[in-house]
């Protein structure tokens, strides 16, 4: 899956969670792109700490990609 795919799948799992609690689909985007980048924040935080440089180098990468294709959405 692309970093940019995986964006969009994030975003719109979060989105889908607030379906009939929020009212306003404008505030379910917003809190939707918020909800993501927390999850791909805490994945980057994970992997910066994690012990193998190859591993972490190409996930790492990955999901700066995708931090910064949420920020697109």
């Amino acid at each position: 899956m692309t970093h940019k795919e995986k964006a969009q799948e994030l975003v719109d799992k979060f989105k889908l969670s607030f379906a009939g609690v929020i009212s306003n689909e404008e505030d379910w985007d917003f809190l939707a792109k918020q909800c993501a980048l927390i999850a791909v924040d805490e994945i980057i935080r994970e992997l910066t700490e994690e012990i193998s440089p190859s591993v972490h180098g190409f996930r790492h990468q990955y999901w700066i990609e995708v931090e910064q294709e949420i920020n697109n959405i």
